[in-house]
């Protein structure tokens, strides 16, 4: 397997190193409808689902993960994804891989109670374990670290993005 992704990495590498205006792209897009309460129900284009809530302490009917957690979530399979593909254009041989990401937030900040209060969270952690054949601590601890600064998700989290905000109102 690790043959396969290292052969594929090379192949597009060499494809947008040759053809840089072909690697920026529109990212498909995630569309939310609130069901009931605080219940909501996202889509992909391609057909991807997956519904968040929130706790009861806010009203939320606590049955599904909040979208905080999904965002650990994308963060800590992100950045495992990325050790496996550096792991692989660098030949270690890996047994396992084990990521996990928390964070520490606010609920003041969500609330809206005080501007001075992020509503997201105020620190991450990503805590990666990894189990490997033959390798040094400082070229794994380089490995996650790299994983780290190119998972599109950390960098998004870390990175102030650009956003636009689009409203379209019905009334009736």
């Amino acid at each position: 397997m690790a043959d396969q992704i290292r052969e594929a990495l090379a192949g597009a590498s060499a494809y947008l190193s040759a053809n840089p205006a072909e690697a920026r792209y529109t990212d498909s897009p995630a569309t939310a409808v609130l069901v009931e309460g605080l219940r909501v129900a996202v889509r992909g284009a391609a057909g991807e689902t997956l519904t968040t809530d929130m706790p009861s302490s806010v009203g939320g009917g606590n049955e599904h993960p909040s979208p905080g957690w999904f965002l650990r979530a994308a963060e800590a399979s992100c950045v495992a994804t990325l050790i496996a593909m550096r792991a692989a254009q660098l030949d270690v041989k890996l047994r396992s891989v084990e990521v996990t990401v928390d964070s520490e937030s606010d609920d003041r900040g969500i609330l809206g109670i005080g501007d001075d209060v992020p509503a997201g969270p105020i620190s991450t952690r990503v805590a990666a374990r990894l189990a490997v054949d033959e390798a040094d601590a400082e070229s794994l601890r380089e490995l996650v670290e790299w994983a780290v600064a190119h998972c599109p998700v950390t960098d998004a989290v870390r990175r102030a993005v650009p956003m636009a905000i689009e409203v379209d109102i019905e009334s009736t």
